[in-house]
């Protein structure tokens, strides 16, 4: 510890935020980002809700960072001037961590506590009406498939498709898999009822069958909502097959400034994404849950 105190004496401590993998899509309404651009508008979201001053890193689209040190949702590493790792732990401990700094740098006469803090935290952003569309039931033991868009384009991708199958899905091929198209709060959109519904096809290579392979939402009464429209389909094929899903549907902003068609693909393959962690549902404000399907 001595050699340790002597390296970072003279240089102090530096505190920083690290935007890893979105281990719970749905948790608070936000869904998985699918290009930097999109981590960094996450990051300026987290930036309004904290009010912390903390400088944010964002990890690579790659995950490099969150690959290299600790695959958790919430890890917290020190690292030495050199960038050497002092301490790595798989879940934050704040306790645990200001007695490792104290042990590394030496203590302080006035711990900072959160009170002194006064953190103006936010809310997270409005959506519109939630709960209109049933929930679908998810496969027993669904965890998230590894999904990736075919292109980027200068049209966003407003809606996140979630693609999650139980274990004997990736490990034969075979079994069902949850498909969930998901608005992306943070460009503040919704589901125009008024117009036509969103529609979906799976194109499966040679010796895959997925039933059904293409599907339309839900049209309900309400004339706008930011539910999920979710389906279930049974895939017949083997372990690590690439399937394509096309989507269509009509982004309507929440301000009412446009309304356009919009088609998209996503590439879906048959193993586990394991930078994502397991899944969630949660109630119509976006909060922790797993509530049952209406």
């Amino acid at each position: 510890m001595e050699t340790i105190y002597q390296d970072f004496a003279p240089k102090g401590i530096q505190f920083f935020y690290v935007y890893k993998p979105l281990a719970h899509p749905e948790l608070h309404n936000y869904v998985r980002p699918v290009s930097l651009d999109e981590r960094l508008m996450h990051v300026t979201e987290a930036k309004r809700r904290l009010g912390s001053g903390i400088t944010w890193l964002a990890d690579t689209m790659a995950n490099d960072f969150h690959k290299a040190l600790v695959q958790f949702p919430n890890a917290e590493v020190i690292l030495d001037p050199e960038g050497r790792v002092v301490m790595r732990r798989p879940w934050s401990r704040p306790a645990q961590l200001r007695e490792d700094l104290a042990a590394i740098v030496g203590p302080v006469e006035s711990p900072t506590t959160i009170a002194d803090l006064d953190l103006p935290e936010q809310p997270p952003l409005p959506t519109a009406q939630k709960g209109v569309v049933p929930r679908v039931p998810l496969p027993e033991g669904a965890l998230p498939m590894l999904v990736e868009v075919v292109e980027q384009t200068s049209t966003p991708y407003y809606v996140k498709l979630r693609a999650e199958g139980a274990p004997e899905l990736w490990d034969t091929g075979k079994g069902e898999m949850y498909l969930g198209f998901h608005l992306d709060p943070l460009y503040r959109v919704h589901w125009n009822n008024e117009v036509d519904p969103v529609e979906w096809r799976i194109s499966a290579p040679d010796g895959v069958v997925v039933t059904p392979s293409q599907g339309i939402g839900a049209d309900p009464d309400a004339p706008a909502d930011a539910d999920p429209r979710e389906f279930i389909v049974e895939v017949d094929g083997t372990p690590g097959a690439v399937v394509d899903v096309q989507v269509q549907y009509f982004a309507c902003d929440d301000a009412l400034t446009f309304c356009i068609p919009v088609r998209q693909n996503y590439q879906v393959t048959l193993v586990r994404d394991t930078s994502h962690s397991w899944t969630i549902r949660t109630d119509a404000d976006g909060n922790w849950g797993r509530p049952s399907p209406q």
